[in-house]
């Protein structure tokens, strides 16, 4: 009851900005049915961590809870939702561990990870029942990515008060693998999906999809340009084998010119790069976002590290290099969120979650494929800021993405029918079945080279390539309606892409005599850590390392270990463990080893 007490002696605010339309019906929702577990799919950038801890705070208030704990994919999301939880007045401590006990005091609650969840379930399962707790479960899919996931949350969380789920698309699951605390439905897939098992669909309490959100101008309507180009590779038996992206004849040699156009020491990345810089640059200087930035994603680290050797060549400037074994790699995505860096490369780092408003330019230069991973990435450069931004999304013009770029491109012809096109040619937007899901098993493969070239723009389902007769002129003026629904013709985005590739490839050429094996990127300097006055959770960590760098001052001045003076910090300001102490008792020991010195 003392937690409880204490729990609620700080009164949450409420948001000093209005709640969107489908924030508040969703709150009504909630309200109305006051249910034990509650699915939103909001599609990404649409405001779902604002739509939870804005419930949180009414829970709270009204005592319904007592308690928040939230559990997120990464440890960089843990910061996010803190960060959004103190602006709401709602104390969530981010750098709780598996090896402390009890929920420090001063907090209401905090954010933890699945993976940690999955450590020690029955520690959490603790925390959930001590007192009346709201579990917010983001992007809970992630709950099914392994089996002893998705145990460890319904061990952890069964008996929780309440439960909030949340996720940016609604996903897909067998019927031996269904995720706790989620209603299903039959899933209408046919064919080889449901052939392999895809039987269930997740069934949400409230749905707030693109098209809604692209309506009530919440996300950016999005442009996608498909890069074509031919690769040549050499096969196992040695064989040289050249084809091209958009008109490869099966599926094991698509996924062989894919794989060769991804390779850092071929010409399709760097022209792929500096179509996306050009676009960063038009952005920043003609289209009213003088922030913008963009982002690389790679299917791994080794092409993350030579995709930014490759941009730091074309563009002149370093990009961030965002890696998950980075110790910094929170840091760099708050710094690149907030800076003026133009580009970041990363692997899966940001692809998720990661809230980063000035993102408006995504490269695709990655082999992953699946519908779920495709959606949130392209969440990452939708968030809307003003009615006018737009998003572009560069991609390998292959079948797997088209037809994912093809999905999304409905929900946007939901808002504003197409503009007419002149006969156009339809392509083939299957995506490959489940099965294909792994790379195509290639014992030898090399690849040799690969050039690239704009193919088109996808509209309403139909490639639009800008050129030959049905090409249509764009009046400088007008370039700046590139993206939104309607001011443009399919054709007239696509010329107007289709020049500006022409005009890059002169200034690629005059690049070409750079030497790429130069040495090692220089890293971007580290900037000085922010001013996190009145975050409370930030002042406790940082309270924290500043008693342990005392103590070692103390210890080394008297020579006396470090756990003597410890203990004699405890006796003199008496509390628990600083793991667990509030800020206020850690502020009382932080003074009194300074008297000690």
């Amino acid at each position: 009851m003392a937690s409880a007490a204490r729990a609620g002696a700080v009164a949450p605010q409420t948001t000093s900005r209005p709640l969107r339309a489908w924030q508040q019906a969703a709150l009504d929702r909630y309200e109305e049915q006051a249910p034990k577990d509650f699915l939103v799919t909001a599609t990404p950038g649409a405001g779902k961590t604002t739509f939870a801890l804005t419930l949180a705070a009414r829970l709270l208030q009204r005592r319904e809870v007592a308690r928040v704990i939230v559990v997120c994919p990464t440890d960089h999301l843990r910061l996010q939702w803190a960060d959004a939880a103190d602006r709401l007045g709602i104390v969530l401590d981010p750098g709780l561990t598996n090896a402390v006990g009890p929920v420090r005091a001063g907090t209401q609650g905090y954010v933890t990870t699945y993976a940690q969840v999955a450590g020690k379930p029955m520690l959490h399962a603790a925390r959930a029942t001590a007192v009346k707790t709201l579990v917010v479960l983001d992007e809970v899919h992630h709950a099914g990515d392994g089996l002893s996931w998705g145990e460890a949350i319904e061990e952890a969380y069964g008996f929780a008060a309440r439960r909030l789920c949340l996720t940016g698309t609604p996903f897909r699951t067998k019927v031996d693998e269904r995720i706790p605390f989620v209603r299903y439905e039959e899933d209408g897939f046919e064919g080889d999906a449901a052939e392999a098992g895809a039987g269930l669909v997740s069934r949400a309490d409230y749905t707030y999809g693109y098209k809604e959100a692209l309506a009530d101008s919440v996300v950016r309507p999005v442009v996608f340009a498909a890069y074509t180009g031919t690769s040549r590779w050499r096969n196992s038996a040695g064989e040289v084998v050249a084809a091209s992206l958009s008109e490869a004849g099966t599926r094991s040699v698509e996924m062989a010119a894919w794989r060769t156009a991804l390779d850092p020491k071929g010409q399709w990345v760097p022209h792929v790069i500096a179509a996306m810089d050009d676009r960063i640059t038009h952005l920043r200087e003609e289209g009213g976002m003088p922030d913008a930035a963009g982002l690389i994603l790679a299917s791994d680290q080794d092409d993350a590290r030579a995709y930014a050797k490759i941009v730091r060549r074309v563009t002149g400037k370093a990009p961030e290099l965002i890696l998950s074994d980075d110790p910094k790699a929170s840091k760099k995505i708050e710094r690149f969120a907030t800076g003026s860096a133009r580009i970041a490369v990363c692997v899966r780092m940001i692809s998720e979650g990661v809230d980063v408003p000035r993102a408006a330019v995504l490269a695709w230069m990655t082999s992953y494929r699946t519908p779920l991973f495709f959606a949130q990435a392209v969440g990452r450069v939708v968030r809307s800021r003003a009615s006018h931004e737009t998003a572009t999304v560069f991609l390998p013009a292959v079948r797997p993405l088209l037809g994912l770029a093809a999905s999304l491109e409905k929900e946007r012809n939901h808002v504003m029918p197409p503009p007419k096109a002149q006969d156009p040619e339809a392509l083939d937007l299957d995506p490959l079945p489940p099965e294909e899901r792994e790379a195509v098993g290639l014992k030898q493969w090399e690849a040799l080279e690969a050039d690239a070239r704009f193919a088109h723009v996808l509209h309403g389902g139909t490639a639009h390539t800008g050129a030959g007769s049905g090409a249509v002129a764009v009046a400088p003026e007008d370039e700046d309606f590139l993206g939104i629904p309607g001011l443009l013709t399919a054709e007239q985005t696509a010329s107007l892409l289709a020049r500006r590739d022409d005009e890059l490839r002169l200034r690629i050429a005059q690049r070409s005599h750079l030497d790429d094996d130069t040495g090692e990127l220089p890293l971007v300097e580290d900037h000085p850590d922010e001013d996190d006055a009145g975050r409370s959770w930030r002042d406790a960590a940082e309270l924290r390392r500043e008693i342990n760098r005392l103590v070692s001052r103390v210890s080394a001045k008297t020579s006396t270990p470090h756990a003597v003076v410890h203990t004699q910090l405890r006796q003199s300001v008496p509390g628990p463990p600083s793991a667990s102490a509030s800020v206020d008792v850690l502020r009382a020991r932080r003074e009194r080893l300074r008297t000690m010195l």
